[in-house]
């Protein structure tokens, strides 16, 4: 049933449609040319200059061959290659065809070396296909970047990106698996100084388009870099608004104090990993209480004035019952959340060297997400209210017209590859936590048409505003919202996220108090963003996804697309081993060994620690998924990597058997006395804790 104030709306919708109807014809008569702002270079791009990468199916692109790679790879680490081949030939490169059968998109390829390889893309046709249909195309192309964008195939063409990467330690305080680092692993430490931070930092903002990129601070664990509180406040301080820390929270959740100096220092957001609810939901990361650790770490950082974005690796049969569940706890929490990061997991770094068998049964796309979403929610159609991330860049490139030609810094644009990522917002009532999903009462594809024919006219900030401001009403569908959601909300909502009318919504620049913190929060609405990242893996490659990666790498050697420094030709591993701080045992010997919580060890809470969050005890309580312990195929590395020692004892023992009944039927040889059979030999006891394995050399 309609109430007052949605009539009054729908009115209002009405009178906009006939404004539009003008407003449209007329803004379309000779456009002005877009000018080039102080932040690029070269003209903001219209709608119809975008260039869009070969889409649909079937197609042919540029991969990687998964055996090629690794070998090469290691070539170049221990020395017997120089790396300089990455920059001259295409390494390990093959076609890869992206195909439909039965029902999915896979990508095929052949290797002259090593054979045939596939894997599934997508489980959804139509939905992979309308993730392509609206992506709206390529940022400007990266410019003044010859120095930091030089990486041969995998050199990063397009945009300025949205999130940059730093890794300022590889050293961790768990032990996970997966691991897209191999954290703890690798025989060495490399650890940035203090003036290899300030370097990266300083060079970030050299490359045009000079987008507002958040940078995130990563590892390993971030917070166990000396120089981490520092780095955060240098961030702020040459610009960077939206400075975030990927963090396990281990830290965070040990001391308020941290949280607070941290937020001190100008930490907005903490991608804090959260695999599931419930302490056996993160099992698999063998922290004997990580729940706790990961409620208590929300609680100080949102006290303390910080953002948390939960963010989970899911791995098919190991947590994918878990995507509902975390949901339900965001809607239940929606003063703390406002958030969601799903990223289907990438076999790399520990799991590179995966089996076929686990490959299959544990991989998971951005279409499972949106299917697993629907089900196990009831919210969110996947073709209706799932878009590409780049999809957003439409709004980006509205706010760049309004903020004009003189702004310091391009807006957020999530320029990305359709296959890299997608999103869904969901509109919640903080009040009556009342949720719907934004596009089932926007039509979005329309609204981004709309916007695209404002943004190509090009005209002054306020007539911008205007054609905005009625394309969103006239593609606004009242009855649909929230019940208590107005039309006032809508148009609040959006220039709060854009910052068009320049209006106080609390201060996000670099001297922004909890009282501007405090003021952002206080919006009855919490527009809760749900994203899917998918990093490639050797399986899935695709060099078209790496040319507009935005979430580049900021490392020694420039700026590396995020999957070709962790998974692609993994720069990752040639790097840090080019840049070695020292061995582990010279580090040990020098700084002593830091704590790591592995083989179920509990992290030491404060006594007085609390938190006011809402939960479901019935997930909080649940058993931990069981699929792997059923079907009898290995949960991770580190349990195919016993099996196949194991099989190689008892294949040795069999061999060594068949030889002595050989060489005694046969031969008519006699055992000689004092023979230790290697039939006898047993395999090995798995290693007893995941600690012991951390400190070789």
């Amino acid at each position: 049933m309609s109430t007052p104030s949605k009539l009054f709306d729908r009115a209002i919708v009405q009178t906009a449609k006939a404004g539009w109807a003008v407003f449209s014809k007329l803004n379309a008569i000779n456009p002005n040319p877009s000018f080039t702002p102080r932040w690029s270079d070269k003209p903001l791009l219209k709608s119809y200059q975008k260039e869009k990468p070969p889409l649909g199916w079937p197609r042919t692109t540029d991969s990687l061959c998964p055996k090629c790679v690794p070998e090469i790879r290691q070539q170049i680490v221990d020395g017997k290659l120089p790396h300089e081949i990455l920059l001259n030939e295409k390494v390990g490169e093959i076609k890869a065809q992206i195909i439909e059968r039965d029902g999915q998109i896979l990508m095929v390829k052949d290797c002259p070396i090593h054979g045939h390889f596939e894997d599934v893309m997508s489980i959804d046709t139509a939905f992979f296909k309308h993730l392509e249909e609206v992506f709206p195309g390529r940022d400007i192309r990266a410019h003044n970047d010859e120095k930091l964008h030089n990486h041969g195939t995998s050199t990063v063409t397009h945009g300025r990106g949205s999130v940059l990467t730093i890794d300022l330690t590889n050293r961790c305080n768990m032990m996970c698996d997966p691991c897209f680092m191999d954290a703890n692993q690798v025989g060495f430490v490399h650890e940035l100084t203090w003036d290899e931070i300030k370097t990266m930092l300083d060079n970030a903002i050299t490359i045009k388009p000079k987008r507002q990129m958040s940078v995130q601070f990563s590892g390993g664990e971030p917070t166990l870099s000396p120089y981490f509180l520092d780095a955060v406040a240098y961030a702020r301080k040459v610009g960077y608004n939206s400075v975030q820390a990927a963090t396990n929270g281990i830290e965070f959740a040990k001391s308020k104090e941290f949280a607070k100096a941290a937020a001190e220092a100008g930490l907005r957001y903490a991608y804090l990993q959260f695999d599931g609810i419930g302490n056996a939901a993160n099992s698999h990361r063998k922290v004997g209480n990580a729940f706790d650790v990961k409620l208590q770490a929300i609680h100080n950082l949102h006290e303390a004035g910080v953002d948390i974005v939960p963010v989970t690796t899911i791995v098919n049969g190991i947590n994918n019952e878990q995507v509902g569940r975390i949901i339900e706890f965001a809607l239940d929490n929606p003063k703390k959340i406002n958030f969601l990061s799903f990223q289907p997991v990438s076999f790399t770094g520990r799991d590179e060297e995966i089996s076929d068998e686990r490959r299959k049964a544990q991989r998971y796309t951005l279409s499972h997400l949106a299917h697993d979403v629907k089900n196990q929610t009831g919210m969110g159609e996947p073709v209706r209210d799932w878009f590409p991330i780049s999809f957003m860049s439409t709004f980006s490139d509205w706010a760049d017209l309004v903020h004009g030609p003189n702004h310091d810094w391009g807006a957020l644009s999530c320029g990305c590859h359709p296959n890299c990522g997608i999103g869904m917002a969901i509109m919640i009532d903080k009040e009556t936590k009342e949720a719907v999903p934004v596009t089932a009462f926007i039509n979005a594809e329309q609204l981004a048409t709309d916007i695209a024919k404002v943004n190509d006219a090009a005209r002054g900030k306020w007539l911008t505003i205007l054609g905005a401001s009625l394309a969103l009403l006239r593609n606004y569908k009242p009855e649909a919202s929230p019940t208590h959601f107005k039309l006032k909300d809508l148009l609040e909502k959006f220039d709060k996220s854009f910052g068009a009318t320049g209006r106080d919504y609390g201060k996000v620049t670099g001297d922004r108090t909890m009282e501007d913190i405090n003021k952002r929060r206080a919006d009855r609405w919490n527009f809760l963003f749900i994203a899917g990242m998918w990093f490639q893996d050797l399986f899935n490659y695709d060099f078209r996804r790496t040319e507009q990666c935005i979430i580049p790498y900021a490392t020694q050697e420039g700026e590396i697309s995020f999957c070709a420094y962790n998974t692609g030709i993994g720069w990752r591993n040639i790097i840090e081993k080019m840049h070695m701080t020292a061995t582990l045992t010279k580090w040990y010997e020098e700084h002593g060994r830091h704590e790591i919580f592995a083989g179920g060890k509990k992290v030491g809470l404060e006594s007085n620690s609390s938190y006011d969050l809402v939960l479901n005890s019935e997930h909080v309580n649940s058993a931990a998924n069981d699929t792997f312990d059923k079907s009898g195929i290995a949960k991770n590395a580190r349990e195919e990597k016993i099996r196949a020692r194991d099989a190689k004892l008892k294949q040795d023992a069999e061999n060594a058997r068949m030889a002595k009944l050989y060489r005694k039927e046969v031969l008519g040889e006699q055992e000689q006395p004092g023979f230790i059979s290697l039939t006898e030999i047993k395999p090995a006891a798995p290693v007893a804790k995941e600690e012991e394995t951390v400190s070789g050399d």
